[in-house]
């Protein structure tokens, strides 16, 4: 913590010593660079333990949010295929010594978190960006959320001399050309009308958006004239988003958002046949129609101006599939 600097005028020894507002003491790091490197370490272990055998009470002690919610959805469709069909687990672990370290200064009362860009090779740049946040309640730092970068150029955040961050507001940010919320409503659209409202004009042209953007043009042929492909917003539990500044004076801003995809026949005589990885939740049942639900998280860097921002990456699971049985198969049950 920097130390306070106080000036007194000699010329009037009863003057009370001020502060100067330019050293006042800078807000504490939500935590420290070891700390950091601790509750990411600590992560890679336990998050191994749990997915050896798909444990999700221990899973729910290192991971929340998105990213737990897609890590159990994980586990559900392994448990849906047949034993010989499930691949065995490898154990992982980050790369602590490549990690680079996003973390900010919070003032009193705020959430702790930070960020960190990381790796799972060793040796290897960072290509993943993932959010940490405490657990005061349980003592413990959880991640929370995890984007796989299409780049392993990073953005560039702005860090002090002590090599901390600064937190920028994610919601309601009138520095910033757009927040957390418009973002959303961008990725969104770019999955369900091709970025034909707003996808296109929030986000200028990257290998994300325009992955988004495929997606959904893909989508519109899947089936031919035997059934249709349609792409939706959902309920989004996940509204929390971490933001923070960087060097251009604009922002890296982390966020999650949840879509459907609903696929249905064209018309009476057909059924979808559901796959391997469907088994889970649609049981080799044939539908009219299926809607598969996606949580994702994404990364996006946003200009201090009026421009576009950029999609920089983003990790969708599917968590949900369900939808009509044919009738012969209902009567049959």
């Amino acid at each position: 913590m920097a130390l306070t600097s106080c000036t007194t005028d000699h010329s009037t020894p009863h003057t009370k010593p001020t502060t100067s507002a330019s050293t006042a003491p800078k807000p504490d790091p939500a935590l420290s660079p070891d700390q950091a490197r601790e509750a990411i370490a600590r992560y890679s272990k336990i998050n191994n333990e749990a997915n050896a055998d798909r444990n999700r009470r221990l899973l729910d002690t290192v991971e929340d949010g998105p990213l737990y919610a897609m890590s159990v959805s994980d586990y559900t469709e392994t448990e849906g295929l047949p034993t010989a069909d499930r691949e065995p687990y490898e154990p992982w672990s980050y790369d602590i010594a490549s990690a680079k370290l996003y973390i900010p200064r919070l003032a009193d009362g705020q959430a702790r978190w930070f960020a960190a860009a990381l790796s799972s090779e060793k040796g290897k740049a960072p290509s993943r960006v993932a959010v940490f946040t405490e657990r005061p309640r349980h003592e413990r730092w959880e991640m929370v959320s995890v984007v796989d970068l299409d780049s392993h150029k990073l953005p560039d955040i702005a860090l002090d001399r002590e090599g901390y961050a600064t937190a920028v507001a994610a919601h309601d940010n009138k520095q910033l050309a757009a927040d957390a919320d418009l973002l959303r409503a961008a990725v969104l659209d770019n999955f369900t009308t091709g970025g034909t409202n707003t996808g296109t004009k929030v986000f200028a042209p990257t290998k994300a958006s325009r992955r988004q953007i495929k997606v959904h043009s893909d989508a519109a042929t899947r089936f031919g004239d035997k059934g249709t492909s349609v792409f939706d917003g959902a309920d989004n539990p996940h509204t929390d988003a971490y933001a923070l500044k960087t060097a251009d004076g604009g922002a890296l801003i982390l966020f999650s958002h949840t879509h459907t995809q609903t696929d249905a026949v064209a018309h009476s005589g057909l059924q979808i046949n559901p796959g391997k990885h469907d088994r889970a939740w649609l049981h080799d049942v044939p539908r009219t129609s299926i809607t598969y639900t996606f949580v994702c998280n994404d990364a996006a860097t946003v200009p201090a101006k009026a421009q576009p921002s950029r999609l920089i990456g983003y990790t969708c699971a599917r968590t949900n599939a369900s939808g009509p049985p044919l009738p012969s198969w209902t009567a049959r049950a």
